[in-house]
């Protein structure tokens, strides 16, 4: 028997190859034990600042909106040449994602703050980014994007997550580290850093909110 939160819908959809959709318009999801249509972790969430928001794919109609966040960023917030500093540039990367890999963005009324992804979608150990508006940075709001990272990554079947990261950018690598992210090589500058997804924390992040410690 499962326990669907109060005003929650789920309808169909096609995405990583999953047949499956979410629209939610009650937000105390607390109590939730999940469904076997819910999607690897629940779409939504509050930040610490008790906004509520939500995790959702990332679709070609958000381009415009996501290349808005991405051109308000500051040039210190770009690393390893990410993302791209033109708006013809982002455009082209942001429509890998979309022809070449996955992606997802953070929402909070109903604006996104938030696009983390993975390219190539084929491989065993894609590469991530994530990405977080200036005006939402400090809420939790990365942190929540990479545990949805994760569970959609193990359960669209990849053995491992990997990322570049600048060695002097403090709060990311903390940030990597906490979720179990391992320095796999460190060259001039960066850190190449992965995360087997064998690890139990591609199962803890999958756990409905009923289940969640804390």
């Amino acid at each position: 028997m499962f326990a669907v939160p109060v005003n929650c819908v789920w309808v169909l959809y096609v995405h990583m190859g999953h047949e499956r959709e979410w629209a939610c318009t009650g937000w105390d999801n607390s109590e939730c034990v999940g469904t076997p249509f819910c999607p690897p972790r629940c779409p939504r969430f509050r930040d610490r600042e008790s906004v509520q928001g939500i995790v959702r794919p990332h679709k070609a109609a958000d381009t415009a909106e996501l290349v808005e966040m991405y051109l308000d960023l500051d040039p210190a917030d770009r690393t390893m040449g990410l993302p791209p500093a033109t708006e013809s540039r982002l455009r082209t990367w942001l429509d890998r994602f979309i022809d070449d890999g996955w992606s997802l963005v953070a929402e909070t009324e109903s604006s996104i703050v938030g696009h983390t992804g993975v390219t190539p979608e084929d491989a065993s150990e894609p590469h991530l980014v994530v990405f977080v508006a200036n005006d939402a940075r400090g809420r939790g709001i990365g942190s929540e994007l990479l545990r949805h990272l994760i569970a959609h990554a193990a359960d669209s079947g990849h053995d491992a997550l990997t990322l570049t990261v600048a060695a002097d950018n403090d709060a990311a690598v903390t940030v990597y580290d906490n979720l179990g992210f391992d320095v796999v090589e460190q060259m001039r500058g960066e850190f190449e850093m992965r995360l087997s997804l064998a690890e139990p924390v591609a199962e803890r992040v999958q756990r409905p909110p009923a289940e969640r410690e804390g």
